[in-house]
């Protein structure tokens, strides 16, 4: 069995999770009908404080379903230039909806500043594609989006006229990091994502949350671009146990991503921007170590996405006991290559 810190998307299902996937009532979701997948929803807008929420198979298509239904053709969204759904999706919103990105730099602390996204807006002109979107990322790199950045964001985007869609993949780190219900950061946004099947542990899912109308909206594109399943409660509830018994916890990855950070420091390693607030961990090295070190771990049984920048995330299915011989071996592997 390897430890396996390249990404939270790789946690496994439990035997609870199993259970209550097996035992589900199930119906078709795309007439509506399956009790599971209604009740999972209906839980995401209750939590969210949005009157309504869509499931879908995977994040990618929750993000892409989103900018699909915020914006036409030739109009454009404001999004950072590492955000995952400019830069990780296939550009997915320009190929199939025609849809225009316009990136910009983040801050350090993964903010997009405000003064530059109000530059990118683009004029009311026929030779620019209209700004219709503010897409924003929380968390990104595993850094929590400042509260009081998120309602200034919100104001913004209300004297600018433009919609603000939150990719939360991971937002549920966001608020256990802040220690705050998932509302008080999802009152800031008209959109946003949540993950399903990373640090929540379910197997399959992502959930689009807003608007009664949107959600009607996202839902015919969620049918035309493939995403309308059948007897899907048996995934939805994989992502109803999730949101019951798994949200809490993701304290415990937290602490096990700073006390990996503390240990790795420990024997010389230099972290990238140090402070973990959540899951996420990076470490930079030598190209010449960081090629010969995932080879190397693999062979000790553990598995990481190595390179000049380490990515390490923490997840369910990694225990303190598996993060010491992690640093018992990345120590060993220093002694032995420098």
């Amino acid at each position: 069995m390897f430890i396996d810190l390249r990404s939270d998307t790789v946690t496994q299902p439990s035997a609870e999770m199993r259970t209550a996937m097996a035992q589900a009532d199930v119906g078709d979701d795309v007439y509506g009908d399956d009790p599971t997948v209604n009740a999972l929803q209906a839980e995401a807008a209750r939590l969210s404080g949005k009157d309504a929420a869509l499931f879908l198979p995977t994040g990618t298509q929750a993000n892409l379903v989103a900018l699909l239904s915020h914006c036409q053709r030739g109009e454009e969204y404001i999004v950072g230039q590492q955000a995952h759904n400019y830069k990780y999706e296939a550009g997915g919103a320009a190929v199939l909806g025609s849809i225009q990105p316009q990136p910009i730099d983040a801050d350090p602390d993964g903010t997009l500043p405000l003064n530059k996204v109000a530059a990118a807006i683009k004029p009311d002109d026929i030779h620019f594609a209209k700004t219709r979107l503010l897409s924003l990322e929380n968390t990104i790199g595993g850094k929590v989006l400042p509260l009081e950045y998120l309602q200034r964001a919100w104001q913004f985007t209300r004297e600018h006229n433009l919609a603000l869609h939150v990719d939360g993949a991971r937002i549920f780190n966001a608020a256990v990091a802040l220690n705050v219900p998932l509302k008080t950061l999802t009152q800031y946004c008209d959109t946003f994502t949540i993950c399903l099947s990373k640090g929540l542990g379910a197997p399959v899912g992502s959930l689009l949350c807003g608007s009664e109308e949107f959600i009607q909206r996202a839902n015919r594109w969620r049918k035309m671009t493939g995403g309308g399943m059948r007897q899907a409660g048996i995934l939805a509830a994989a992502g109803l146990y999730a949101l019951e018994h798994n949200v809490e916890r993701l304290k415990e990855d937290h602490d096990n991503a700073k006390w990996l950070e503390q240990q790795l420091s420990h024997i010389g390693l230099e972290i990238v921007e140090p402070g973990a607030q959540t899951n996420v961990l990076y470490v930079r090295q030598s190209p010449e170590l960081g090629a010969k070190l995932g080879p190397w771990m693999r062979e000790q049984g553990v598995l990481i996405s190595s390179g000049p920048v380490t990515r390490l995330l923490t997840h369910l299915n990694v225990s303190r006991q598996d993060l010491q011989k992690v640093v018992t071996l990345w120590q060993t592997f220093l002694q032995q290559h420098t």
